[in-house]
């Protein structure tokens, strides 16, 4: 009884630090998602300055809940891994590009400047298609026997997980764009509001189309999500969507400039 109970409150931290990481680390991956489309230097320059004083805390987030999976159930972490190789090593070098153009793209020349620019939205799309595709394969199903993995190198790599992966990748965008709809002001403000409109429909659709094709993997997944009693719990889920949808569309529209970031970060809750 008590190894269950601490088995529980592990996976609560862990699931916390995960979570707390896509909040934290989200929205400074969503804006070198976004990056390109602001071709400016002092529009460029605003958007490094917003996130310099928390970026490379968010990640710490990361380390504790993989650390956290190693230590608390280290014979899921060494199923998972090896399953995981390729994205998560994809994940590290985009976070490691990330790292180095933040700190090198102030002390070189603008011509350089732009090529470490590169290399920030690069590392950025990198680093959140691997975590989208890493979360895709595992919800798909990891091939295991006699306690070990037993899939090929490729398995993670399919329809689904590419699905989940732009969806991260959209909804990382909304976070970012709501961000800068927090931190900013003037036109640059102003193009954020607009991304934020596009991007919400768009992170709409992923979450529909990442819902419908979830049950469809595993039978378990239809059981729990729409055997009774088990629909009590997952029906007010859509509803809640819709709900935090709408306050979202009436704060753009109101340009409530404090409020799209948390409900952003409401849906992801909700996702």
């Amino acid at each position: 009884m008590i190894a269950a109970d601490v088995a529980t409150i592990w996976a609560f931290i862990i699931a916390f630090a995960v979570f707390v990481y896509v909040v934290m680390d989200g929205f400074d991956l969503g804006l070198g998602i976004l990056f390109p489309l602001f071709p400016a230097k002092a529009d460029r320059d605003v958007i490094m300055n917003s996130v310099a004083p928390v970026w490379d805390g968010n990640e710490t987030w990361l380390v504790l809940g993989g650390g956290g999976l190693m230590a608390a159930f280290p014979l899921a972490y060494a199923v998972l891994m090896p399953a995981l190789y390729t994205p998560m090593i994809a994940m590290l070098i985009g976070l490691i590009f990330r790292g180095v153009a933040f700190e090198f793209r102030w002390r070189t020349t603008q011509r350089k400047r732009n090529r470490w620019d590169v290399a920030f939205a690069g590392g950025s799309w990198l680093a959140t298609l691997a975590q989208g595709i890493a979360l895709g394969a595992i919800l798909q199903g990891i091939h295991v026997e006699e306690r070990h993995y037993a899939g090929g190198w490729w398995d993670w790599l399919t329809p689904f997980s590419l699905l989940t992966g732009l969806a991260l990748v959209v909804g990382y965008a909304l976070l970012g764009a709501a961000w800068l709809v927090l931190k900013t002001e003037g036109e640059l403000r102003d193009k954020a509001y607009g991304l934020s409109w596009s991007l919400l429909f768009a992170m709409l659709g992923s979450i529909g189309a990442v819902s419908i094709a979830t049950p469809f993997l595993h039978i378990q997944y239809a059981q729990r999500w729409f055997a009774w009693p088990n629909i009590i719990l997952t029906a007010p889920v859509p509803i809640a969507v819709a709900a935090v949808t709408i306050l979202l569309l009436r704060s753009l529209a109101k340009r409530q400039d404090s409020q799209p970031f948390f409900l952003s970060l409401a849906l992801f809750a909700l996702s």
